[in-house]
């Protein structure tokens, strides 16, 4: 089998510290499974923009588009926030969903036993919480047009964005959550703001269509999504996958992601569609950002890159029992006690970066051994 190909772009921050500790993953792999990755490393963000005036390259921006997936760690910073719309680090991250067209983001909320007491609502609430939340990514109120702020006549000035969205973007959208529901546990909501939005009304009637004329079999409900953001913190164990637009699905992924301790945690997939070989494009990143006050401290959290590392074997390798070694030696790690800063709790060791990684890596020999 040919090297499967992937391209690095560890970022800004922390993220060239916890993409150095999935290198060590990657390449036990190598070691211990005979698994052979072609890996290339490239710039985004600010670290592209001091290096080239951009925040991506198109160098780069190719090299995305032709591998099997890309692995980002995370981009951004205070030095970078007084510069121009297209030249902050985002807009790196922007383009590449842009152009790659991975309309999908996939990004589960799932709460381990042993991070239980991290989550600030009651242990009754989060135990055994297992969400995904599917956002529509290339679409909605951050790419529709007319946008731009402008100075009017009378000395104000107005700022605009649109929402747009056509029946396509809606159906191949949640055409995903309900293929990952009848994986999981069989039920979609659907939500958006179609009282007030005629974007949302659509999106509602799209959705349901769709569920019509193909996924009957699937449980599909409908939640505003003010009120899907109430019952997340109320009573989350009553969803299974979310389907929402871009912008709700930032807003309502951040929140659930909080359900489970730490943003350090939780990984991300971007997808895709399907070509004729069967392959899509993809990007995974952690749900985190560069989080620039602890950066070359050795003290950020790699398990969110790591699980991201696992969602690729999962989607892009098909790699199941690869990804099984991987996540569920970090739930082991967990087990033991081993805790970075941000899911630190009492009676718990805090370790570094480097060391929770030696942990997991340590554990995954024991797990692929039994």
């Amino acid at each position: 089998m040919s090297k499967r190909s992937l391209l690095l772009l560890p970022g800004d921050g922390i993220g060239p510290e916890v993409m150095r500790q999935v290198r060590r993953v990657i390449d036990w792999y190598t070691r211990k499974r005979g698994i052979e990755f072609a890996i290339e490393e490239g710039l985004v963000g600010g670290c592209s923009y001091d290096a080239h005036g951009t925040p991506l390259t198109d160098e780069t921006m190719a090299r995305a588009l032709a591998v099997d997936a890309v692995l980002l760690a995370a981009v951004g910073g205070p030095k970078w926030d007084n510069l121009g719309f297209d030249k902050r680090p985002e807009a790196g991250l922007l383009r590449l969903r842009k152009e790659m067209e991975l309309f999908a983001n996939l990004r589960p909320a799932k709460v381990f036993d042993a991070l239980v007491d991290a989550s600030t609502l009651k242990p009754d609430v989060v135990r055994g919480l297992d969400i995904m939340i599917v956002r529509e990514l290339t679409g909605g109120v951050y790419f529709g047009t007319p946008r731009g702020i402008t100075d009017l006549p009378n000395g104000e000035r107005r700022g605009v964005n649109t929402q747009v969205y056509d029946t396509h973007e809606i159906h191949r959208v949640a055409r995903v959550a309900f293929e990952l529901a009848r994986k999981r546990g069989n039920k979609v909501c659907s939500s958006e703001k179609g009282n007030v939005m005629e974007s949302g009304l659509l999106w509602r009637q799209e959705v349901i269509a769709l569920h019509k004329a193909e996924y009957q079999d699937v449980e599909l409900s409908h939640m505003l999504a003010d009120a899907a953001a109430m019952q997340l913190v109320r009573n989350p164990k009553q969803f299974d996958v979310i389907v929402t637009d871009n912008l709700f699905g930032d807003i309502l992924s951040d929140e659930a992601s909080m359900l489970t301790g730490s943003i350090g945690m939780l990984p991300s997939a971007s997808l895709g569609a399907t070509d004729a070989n069967g392959k899509r494009k993809a990007l995974y990143e952690p749900v985190h950002g560069s989080a620039p006050d602890i950066a070359g401290r050795d003290l950020a959290n790699p398990i969110a890159m790591f699980l991201s590392f696992a969602m690729a074997l999962r989607w892009s390798f098909d790699l199941q029992a690869e990804a099984d070694i991987l996540e569920n030696a970090v739930e082991n790690v967990l087990n033991t006690g081993l805790r970075t800063g941000d899911i630190m709790q009492p009676g718990m060791a805090k370790v570094s970066t480097s060391v929770m990684a030696d942990s997991i890596l340590r554990e995954m020999d024991k797990v692929a051994a039994a």
